[in-house]
């Protein structure tokens, strides 16, 4: 196919523009276009209550079912795990750092990078617009207060630096793709902080039917960071979760080349917790997920997916 007529849906946000470029300069061709999406507009409230993270790609998924776009650009985590039909997940990207990180505010202590949470002063208020991180950060410190802060990197670290909050957390791929070196901030390792399911992946979508471009972008797909999203995307559909649901998800190939995966599903006060691992065969990515989502769901509290 023609590859300079190639048009990309994407979001407006800094980052989602910076993560389109790179896919653009990757495939060699091809013009962006800015879609505007509810999920971006409305801020003054938590997604669980208009509707979920699929409206970040709503009006993306219409306008590639309208032929207004050829493919779409999507940080994959925010993604639902089903997609309307006549649309796929054409190829996946080279994964960024999945982790987490802490950025403490001037109140809070210089953190130990062995154990950063302890830098947090007792009752400190911590801004994060994600239930994940909210009940993970809440079941290591009970003490600990939780505002929600929604908006983009620059909006949450420019309400840190106001007081709103006395340390933040963010996804430490986007401050990579971005280029922004946050002093003071601190990598957690996912045995403190299990990232969400396909943290770090950017996932391109397009119509099932446009086999040309499907097959172009397959020649672009990293191996790896599919077999990795696969699995997480599998476990966190098995949890059928909403964003009010504390889901967590991490896969990596082994050296062996065998895949490993750990999830956690919780309660957003952190008062339940549950976290298991498995591994098995790359090749068995979707159905490890599946056995493993399962398993949590069977030994959670129903409650917890109402």
């Amino acid at each position: 196919m023609n590859a300079t007529a190639i048009r990309v849906g994407t979001r407006g946000s800094p980052l989602a523009l910076v993560q389109t470029r790179n896919f653009i300069h990757l495939l060699g061709h091809g013009e962006e276009a800015v879609i505007a999406t509810t999920g971006d507009a409305v801020q003054d409230r938590p997604l669980a209550d208009i509707g979920g993270k699929g409206l970040f790609a709503k009006e993306i998924h219409e306008a590639l079912l309208d032929n207004r776009i050829d493919c779409a650009v999507h940080s994959l985590k925010d993604l639902e795990t089903e997609l309307p039909p006549g649309i796929v997940l054409a190829c996946v990207l080279k994964r960024e750092d999945p982790r987490d990180v802490l950025i403490p505010g001037e109140t809070c202590g210089t953190p130990d990078p062995a154990d950063p949470l302890a830098a947090l002063p007792a009752g400190a208020l911590v801004g994060t617009s994600s239930v994940r991180r909210q009940a993970q950060l809440l079941h290591a410190r009970p003490d600990l207060r939780v505002a929600s802060i929604r908006g983009n990197v620059q909006t949450r670290l420019r309400k840190l630096r106001d007081g709103e909050c006395q340390a933040s957390m963010l996804a430490l791929a986007g401050l990579n793709r971005l280029g922004m070196v946050v002093p003071g901030a601190v990598v957690l390792d996912p045995a403190a902080m299990l990232p969400a399911a396909a943290q770090g992946i950017v996932g391109i979508t397009a119509r099932a039917g446009d086999i040309a471009l499907l097959d172009l972008l397959a020649s672009i797909e990293n191996r790896a960071s599919r077999i990795a999203g696969t699995a997480e995307r599998a476990l966190l559909g098995e949890l059928d979760g909403s964003c009010r649901t504390p889901i967590g998800a991490y896969a990596h190939l082994a050296h062996d080349g065998s895949l490993a995966l750990t999830g956690l599903v919780a309660r957003a006060d952190g008062s339940f917790l549950l976290r298991r691992s498995t591994s098995g065969a790359a090749a068995d990515a979707a159905r490890l997920g599946r056995e493993l989502g399962a398993s949590l769901r069977a030994d959670a509290p129903a409650d917890l997916f109402a």
